[in-house]
């Protein structure tokens, strides 16, 4: 396969899977805003910063849903934006079209101007629809993926972006929790913070989950913290996602003659986590576990673009 090929069905993945996560992090701002608490918050700001959007509202001033709606759904200039996102993927799709089926290049085509129509007033009251509209369109991509494209090439680096851009907002995610939480550390094992940790639970469709893996029990952080990164089975955990991205990065070892950088920085991190008892990584510091893995993600999709030959 042509590594420009592979680098824009790589990078489809990617945002197609980053805007329908930066549609669950809007949904479970949304939850933790209508909690009681006090009156000057930070969860707006927290999601902004967890995205990497916090330098685009001045740290002098509150941040409102309007805010939110306007960067981080509708603005095409920002990269990290849904229908940003939305755009590019289309974009990359369009670059590789013959390497898509058609009910994948359906998925991404379809509608895609949605958002062009919708002014930030507008957004708000159609919200909840939007959000679910995005999630939508994602699944749909994936399942028409699922069943219909060649378990070549394409696939596997189809896989990898997902899996991978997966594993980062589910860190992400998390992360939340912590610049919600820092400056009221009254409130820890409180009420708020155990409807805080449960709407994490809800942003990624994991509280069924939950409830199989601990049954009926309580709530509790460090068991949330483990089944989002240490289970095998749940699949938006970090280590169900490294797991894909081991996979597939053997097939193309197979193809291209060996394993290279990125190979061993996922059985590195596979390995890690492995290892990791049940409540450890809470207990030593999830904040400082998250932005570890964060950098490491950041460095492996690096070595992939390296060891593939992108741009």
């Amino acid at each position: 396969m042509l590594s420009r090929t592979a680098e824009n069905i790589f990078w489809m993945a990617r945002y197609i899977e980053r805007a329908e996560s930066t549609a669950r992090l809007i949904q479970m701002g949304q939850r933790m805003t209508i909690l009681p608490g006090p009156i000057h918050r930070e969860e707006w700001r927290s999601v902004l910063r967890v995205t990497g959007c916090d330098a685009l509202i001045e740290g002098g001033r509150s941040v409102s849903e309007a805010d939110i709606v306007r960067l981080l759904l509708l603005d095409d200039t920002n990269p990290s934006s849904i229908r940003s996102c939305m755009m590019r993927a289309r974009g990359n799709g369009r670059a590789v079209r013959t390497a898509l089926t058609q009910d994948m290049w359906e998925a991404l085509n379809d509608d895609w101007r949605r958002l062009e129509s919708y002014d930030t007033a507008r957004a708000r009251r159609d919200l909840p629809e939007l959000l679910d509209w995005v999630k939508t369109r994602a699944s749909t991509f994936r399942g028409a993926a699922e069943t219909g494209q060649l378990r070549n090439e394409g696939h596997d680096f189809l896989r990898i972006g997902g899996a991978l851009e997966r594993a980062e907002m589910t860190l992400r995610l998390l992360d939340v929790k912590y610049y919600v939480l820092l400056p009221e550390t009254s409130v820890v094992g409180g009420g708020r913070d155990h409807y805080q940790w449960t709407s994490v639970l809800h942003a990624l469709s994991a509280a069924r989950a939950y409830l199989h893996v601990y049954g009926g029990g309580s709530y509790t952080p460090w068991r949330i913290a483990d089944l989002l990164i240490l289970n095998r089975q749940f699949p938006r955990s970090v280590a169900f996602c490294f797991g894909q991205i081991g996979w597939h990065l053997e097939r193309l070892a197979d193809a291209h003659g060996g394993n290279k950088p990125p190979h061993d920085t996922v059985a590195m991190v596979r390995s890690e986590l492995r290892d990791r008892e049940n409540g450890e990584i809470f207990e030593e510091g999830l904040h400082e576990f998250v932005q570890t893995a964060l950098s490491v993600t950041n460095r492996l999709s690096r070595e992939i673009a390296q060891a593939y030959h992108f741009n």
